[in-house]
C-alpha cells in the first residue's frame, strides 16, 4: 500500500482487512430484511423523492444517496439498507487502517476490527438506513488523514481532510462537534503550529465550500435546524441524560468487553511513549465527552469516535504482548473473548430472532430497553418496534379513502401527526392509489399542503379538538390496527374523516408547523 505517511501494509494484512470488511457488509445485508421498514427510513424515502440542498432535520447527503440507491437497486428493505451495510464494511476497513497507521501489526489490526464489529451499538445502527451509519466513516476518515499528516505525510493531505469533513457535514451536523474537538486538540497540544500552515487553512476552505450549498439552504429557509434543536432542548421529547447515564450508555453501546480496550487506547494516546505523538486524538475525545455530558447529549453521540481509541488500544496491547512467550496464547484468547462478547450481545442489536425470541432473550440476559424518548415503551426496543405496523396503517387509511365518492377523493387530503405516518402513506399507499400525505412535522411542513382544496380530510393520530377548530364536521371512522410489537403511540390510533373547512387550508397551514 502506498499512501504518503502510511507504513507499508503487506498484501496479507490488506486481504485480511478486506475480508473482515466484506464479511461485516454481508452480515448486515443478510439480516437487514427480517423485520420491516423503520419509521425514519419511511421519511428518508419521502425525502429522496424531493431532492433539495437541505431538510429541516438533516443535510442533503442521505436523501441524495437514497435516491441513487433506489434508482440502482429498487425499494426493497435490503436494497435501501445496502448503503448502511456498505458503510459498516468501510468502518471496519478504516479501523484496520487506523491501527496500521498507529504502528500496529496484524494482531492489532485484527483485534481493532473484531472489537468494532462486536460493538452492539454499531451492529444496530448499521442495520437500517440513517445518517448514523455513515458518521463513523467520515469522522474516522478525517482521523486517519490527520494521523498520516502527523506521521510526516504530505501537508496537501489537509485538502483531503477538508473534503471528508465537508461530506461529513453534508451527512450530519455532528461533524461540527468532531471538527471543533480536533481543533481544540491541536490547540492544547504541541501540534498547534499547524495553524501557521496554509494547507491547513486551505483544507478548511475545502470543507466550507463542500458545505456551502446546504448553508445557503439554511439561510434561505430561516435556519430551521436551530429552531428544531431549540424545540428539542426546551421540549419534552427526550429523557434527561445525567453524567452517569451517559457513561453507562458508552459501556453498553460499545460492549462491556471493549471497555479495557478503548480505555487502554485513551491512556496510550495520552501518556504512551509512542502514542502521545497522536495525543490530539485523545484530547479531542475528552473534549467531546465533556461537551456532550454538559449538553446532555444522547449516549450514542460519541459513538463515531471510538474506532480510533480501539485501534490505539489494540496497538498498545500488541506491543505489551511482544517478546513474551505467553503472548502466543494471550493473543487468540483476547480475540476470542472480544468476539464472544460480540456474539452474546449481537441478538440484542440485530433482528436475528423473532420478536418473541428477542423478548425472551433480553429477559434472560436481564436487559431492559429504553428509547431515550418520553414515549410509551413497547415490548421491543424502539429501534425495532418502530419497524412494525406501517403497512397495516396504510391499508386502514386506504379503506377510508376508497370509501369516499369520486368527487370527495379529488378534494381529499391525508393529514398525519408525524413524518413516520406520512412516509408510510407515501410509500405503502401507492398500491392503494392514495395521494401523498401532508403533515406539519419537519420537512413535510416545508413541502406544504399540496394543490388539493382539503375540504375533505382524513386525519391520523391528530387531536379531535384541533380538527374541530378547522372543520365543520369531524367524525371518527376507525382506528389504525393494533400491532403487538409496534410503539404504543403509533398503533391503535384514531382515524378521523373531516368535511367542510372553516378557513382555507393555506391559512390553517402555518398553525400545524411542528419542528421536532
Amino acid at each position: 500500500m502506498s499512501i504518503a505517511g502510511h507504513p507499508s501494509l503487506p498484501g496479507l494484512e490488506m486481504r485480511m482487512l478486506l475480508v473482515l470488511a466484506v464479511a461485516t457488509c454481508l452480515l448486515h445485508l443478510v439480516t437487514s430484511g427480517w423485520y420491516g421498514y423503520f419509521i425514519d427510513e419511511l421519511y428518508f424515502l419521502a425525502c429522496s423523492e424531493r431532492l433539495d440542498w437541505g431538510y429541516v432535520d438533516m443535510p442533503p447527503l442521505l436523501p441524495a444517496a437514497t435516491a441513487f440507491s433506489r434508482w440502482l437497486l429498487g425499494d426493497s428493505l435490503r436494497a435501501i439498507r445496502s448503503l448502511p451495510a456498505i458503510a459498516s464494511g468501510l468502518k471496519i476497513l478504516v479501523t484496520g487502517l487506523l491501527a496500521c497507521a498507529l504502528g500496529g501489526g496484524r494482531f492489532a489490526q485484527a483485534l481493532a476490527c473484531v472489537a468494532v464489529l462486536a460493538a452492539p451499538g454499531y451492529l444496530g445502527i448499521d442495520n437500517y438506513l440513517s445518517m448514523n451509519a455513515f458518521e463513523p466513516v467520515f469522522w474516522m476518515g478525517c482521523a486517519y488523514v490527520l494521523i498520516l499528516i502527523m506521521r510526516g505525510g504530505d501537508r496537501r493531505l489537509w485538502m483531503l481532510f477538508g473534503a471528508l469533513a465537508g461530506l461529513g457535514l453534508e451527512n450530519k451536523y455532528s461533524m461540527f462537534f468532531f471538527g471543533f474537538a480536533l481543533v481544540a486538540g491541536l490547540l492544547l497540544t504541541s501540534r498547534r503550529a499547524v495553524f501557521l500552515d496554509r494547507w491547513f487553512w486551505l483544507g478548511g476552505l475545502v470543507a466550507f465550500l463542500v458545505y456551502l450549498p446546504h448553508l445557503a439552504w439554511e439561510i434561505r429557509h430561516g435556519w430551521p435546524m436551530f429552531e428544531l434543536l431549540l424545540n428539542q432542548k426546551t421540549g419534552a421529547k427526550y429523557v434527561p441524560v445525567t453524567p452517569i447515564s451517559f457513561a453507562a450508555g458508552q459501556v453498553l453501546f460499545m460492549n462491556p468487553v471493549n471497555v479495557p480496550l478503548w480505555l487502554t487506547g485513551l491512556a496510550w494516546l495520552l501518556f504512551g511513549q509512542d502514542g502521545r505523538q497522536y495525543r490530539v486524538l485523545s484530547v479531542a475525545f475528552l473534549v467531546m465527552w465533556i461537551g456532550f455530558t454538559v449538553l446532555e447529549g444522547k449516549d450514542y453521540y460519541l459513538a463515531p469516535a471510538y474506532p480510533m481509541l480501539i485501534a490505539a488500544g489494540a496497538v498498545a496491547i500488541e506491543r505489551g504482548l511482544a517478546g513474551g512467550s505467553w503472548g502466543r496464547w494471550a493473543r487468540p484468547a483476547i480475540l476470542t473473548l472480544v468476539a464472544t462478547g460480540g456474539l452474546v450481545l449481537a441478538p440484542l442489536a440485530l433482528p436475528v430472532l423473532s420478536p418473541t425470541g428477542y423478548i425472551a432473550y433480553a429477559q434472560a440476559m436481564g436487559i431492559a430497553h429504553a428509547s431515550g424518548e418520553k414515549r410509551g415503551q413497547a415490548r421491543l426496543p424502539q429501534f425495532l418496534a418502530d419497524q412494525f405496523g406501517w403497512p397495516e396503517m396504510a391499508e386502514a387509511i386506504a379503506r377510508v379513502y376508497n370509501g369516499l365518492t369520486p368527487a370527495e377523493r379529488t378534494e381529499c387530503v391525508i393529514f398525519t401527526a408525524d413524518y413516520g405516518e406520512a412516509g408510510a402513506i407515501d410509500f405503502f399507499g401507492r398500491r392503494y392509489g392514495l395521494p401523498r400525505a401532508i403533515s406539519g412535522h419537519n420537512n413535510y411542513y416545508l413541502w406544504g399542503p399540496g394543490e388539493r382544496s382539503g375540504d375533505v380530510m382524513i386525519a391520523v393520530n391528530v387531536s379531535r379538538a384541533d380538527l374541530e377548530a378547522w372543520y365543520h364536521r369531524v367524525e371518527m371512522v376507525g382506528r389504525t390496527p393494533r400491532h403487538p410489537y409496534a410503539m404504543p403511540d403509533e398503533s391503535d390510533r384514531p382515524i378521523y374523516l373531516c368535511h367542510r373547512l372553516r378557513v382555507p387550508v393555506k391559512e390553517v397551514w402555518p398553525k400545524v408547523k411542528f419542528y421536532y
